[in-house]
């Protein structure tokens, strides 16, 4: 009968360390900036962080308001011409949508969505103090 043959080589555990013993000691390096310690974000940044966040919450705002009216008020040769809120493809899956959706209580709810971001943006540009 044969001994099977084990398929990996056989590796060495070092003993785990005793306390008190010199390994456990504080290295006498100061700690690397990668090691937790968090340093202030600089203002600069805070700053573009905060224009960017106005300014997308600013066109996000004011194209959800104006899409529910928009009646195709481009030049007929764009592809986008027509209205994007009538002839939007979810709403031509979905004929019930399009209806819910052609309701004018609706058109103002998605416009008054559009203003209360236009709004947030605005609070956050006039309220962020350094």
């Amino acid at each position: 009968m044969q001994q099977p043959e084990p398929s990996s080589s056989t590796l060495t555990v070092s003993p785990a360390p005793v306390s008190g013993s010199p390994s456990d000691s504080v290295p006498s390096t100061p700690p690397s900036p990668q090691s937790g310690a968090q340093q202030p974000v600089p203002r600069w940044l805070v700053r573009v962080e905060l224009s960017l966040r106005v300014i997308l919450r600013m066109y996000i705002g004011l194209v959800v308001c104006y899409m529910p009216w928009s009646a195709g008020v481009l030049p007929s040769y764009f592809p986008w011409s027509q209205s994007l809120w009538d002839h939007n493809p979810l709403w031509n899956s979905i004929p019930s949508l399009a209806h819910i959706a052609a309701n004018g209580a609706v058109r103002g709810i998605v416009s008054g969505i559009g203003l209360l971001n236009v709004w947030i943006a605005f609070h956050d540009a006039i309220s962020h103090r350094d």
